[in-house]
């Protein structure tokens, strides 16, 4: 009897966040996932329209060795700022309904200065690279990252692996928590547990 009650308490209560991400921890290449360690790269984009069609044209073959030499890594282009698109739509939705002309001045005002903001950061694009590794010894993991790192930056890619602090921030962007993800605590509360008072105690 026990037992099912405890099992209809926790399907009552459902999942964590953590567990619907899917992140076990932080490792020290990455992070844990429940398909295994995900090492992520940040690579800086290449303004295209700059280029000349043949450099172009370069840029796609670069991009094409990536993906011959690393076949199953993953590609996204995120944010690396926040992005300000709802609150500009919502200023511009309130200025339409707002009756009181300097009212409706100011938030028009408010909704030039944001899109001003998100112009500066027009650049603040970013590719993230990411690959897993399943069933892998540390040693195993360091190398698979060193190796995805040199094939990315050997075709003249701007590549780094993105540490603690880089995922911190990208999480924290991606579900519009805050724009300094990588200051949060790894885990809920921390910064207000005193561990050494709690083991004094």
């Amino acid at each position: 009897m026990a037992k099912k009650s405890n099992t209809r308490r926790k399907k009552k209560q459902g999942a964590s966040v953590q567990e619907l991400l899917g992140i076990r921890a932080f490792t020290e290449y990455g992070i844990q996932t429940n398909r295994g360690e995900l090492l992520l790269f940040r690579v800086t984009p290449t303004n295209i329209s700059v280029l000349s069609s043949a450099s172009v044209e370069t840029k796609i073959r670069q991009l094409m060795f990536v993906l011959s030499a690393v076949p199953d890594i993953e590609i996204a282009c995120t944010d690396s700022a926040e992005c300000f698109d709802e609150n500009k739509a919502y200023l511009l939705q309130r200025a339409e309904k707002e009756e009181n002309e300097k009212v409706r001045s100011l938030l028009k005002r408010d909704a030039v200065f944001l899109d001003e903001i998100q112009t500066e950061m027009s650049t603040s694009r970013q590719f993230v690279f990411a690959a897993r590794c399943r069933n892998m010894k540390p040693q195993q993991v360091f190398a698979r990252a060193n190796q995805i790192q040199k094939a990315i930056s050997e075709q003249g890619f701007d590549v780094r692996r993105m540490d603690k602090g880089d995922i911190k921030r990208l999480l924290a962007l991606y579900f519009d928590a805050s724009l300094y993800g990588e200051q949060m605590p790894d885990s809920d509360g921390e910064q207000f547990f005193d561990t050494e008072n709690a083991g004094n105690g």
